[in-house]
């Protein structure tokens, strides 16, 4: 069950409440403007063996982080593969769909900011066709109970006649897959953070990155932007203003604009997490809790 802190921080777990299903596909919709949010969303998305359905999102940029398993992203057509500590961005208006080879779940992060009013369009993986049954609200909806090669293999471009028809949308040759191993670790007081998805693979709306937090607790602060995070290891304490509660690897976080918090490491190793934040930026812009906010004009 959600913990409600001070100002409307929102403490959850990755598979809170039931999923909606589509396909081989499960979506737990976490943050969105159903809670409160203003601007940013933040879904967990696990796939079952096979190749997923087909999703399109016309109106923003979307951020995803593989969280669990390996497996190919397909992004307009275009292959990639994927693991653990893997950035994706989808540019507004591109489809992407998911093959996982094997019989372990593929779990993904996924971040739409700002968030359309729209549920995303979902259709058959290579077809270019929209299920309308499916295209509000992932109804729930099966492929027939086909296994994971197959008539699934020849969707996902197997077939030379599917892949010759389909273009590599990377632009300007700049992958939209970014590895955590190949990102730099940048310090900030006695925490670093590597970015993984900003403006460099071509996202201006949103920034993606990863944190890692030693024991003990900093200062409050606040942001003037609204933020996601996913504690990915460690355990400690989500505080929002006077008010906290225990976080632990799987805590799913909703940080209001403005709203001074803190997270607090009260383990002994690493306190690492994901975090993702609208309107893009710098992870080091802070503003200490006794500091008023810069002017804006």
């Amino acid at each position: 069950m959600a913990e409600i802190l001070e100002g409307g921080c929102r403490v959850t777990t990755i598979r809170e409440g039931e999923p909606r299903l589509a396909g081989t596909m499960k979506v737990w919709r976490l943050v969105g403007r159903n809670v409160g949010a203003k601007a940013i969303s933040l879904m967990a998305m696990e796939f079952g063996c096979g190749a997923s359905p087909e999703l399109r999102n016309r109106e923003c940029d979307e951020v995803i982080y593989l969280l669990e398993g390996e497996g190919t992203i397909l992004i307009e057509g275009a292959e990639y593969d994927v693991g653990p500590e893997v950035g994706v961005y989808i540019r507004p208006g591109q489809a992407f769909s998911v093959r996982n080879p094997g019989h372990k779940s593929l779990v993904l992060i996924s971040s739409r900011c700002p968030e359309p009013d729209s549920e995303p369009e979902i259709g058959l993986a290579g077809s270019g066709d929209l299920d309308v049954s499916v295209i509000s609200g992932l109804a729930n909806t099966r492929t027939g109970g086909q296994g994971c090669v197959g008539e699934h293999s020849r969707l996902l471009g197997r077939d030379p006649a599917l892949a010759a028809s389909r273009k590599d949308f990377t632009v300007n040759k700049v992958s939209p897959v970014v590895r955590l191993a190949d990102r730099k670790a940048l310090p900030t007081g006695d925490r670093w953070y590597r970015v993984l998805v900003d403006d460099e693979v071509g996202c201006t709306q949103v920034t993606q990155f990863i944190g890692s937090i030693p024991p003990g607790r900093a200062p409050d602060h606040f942001h003037l932007y609204e933020e996601v995070l996913v504690i990915l290891r460690g355990r400690g304490r989500m505080w929002a203003g006077a008010t906290n509660t225990a976080i632990e690897a799987g805590s799913c976080i909703y940080l209001p604009k403005g709203q001074i918090h803190c997270v607090e490491n009260t383990g002994t190793d690493e306190l690492r997490l994901l975090g993702v934040f609208y309107p893009a930026g710098s992870p080091a812009v802070r503003y200490d809790a006794d500091q008023p906010p810069p002017a804006t004009s």
